[in-house]
């Protein structure tokens, strides 16, 4: 089984990333990929961080998230 590392940047995404999260799952799933998301909260001012850790809490052990204090 290959284990697939998806990196996504994430700057006021809040209404993109459930979406984009499902999309990666149905996909890992049907091809039996092994697989982690790390989100990468890049300052938002908006939810997105909220949605990260509610994304964490449905899929725990796929889903991860680095919170960055302001835009870099």
């Amino acid at each position: 089984m290959k284990k697939v590392t998806i990196i996504v940047p994430a700057y006021n995404e809040e209404e993109s990333l459930s979406e984009l999260f499902q999309w990666i799952a149905r996909v890992m799933k049907e091809n039996h990929f092994s697989y982690e998301v790390i989100f990468v909260n890049d300052g938002s001012t908006d939810k997105s961080w909220k949605v990260i850790e509610s994304l964490k809490a449905q899929a725990p052990d796929a889903v991860h998230g680095i919170k960055f204090r302001r835009n870099y």
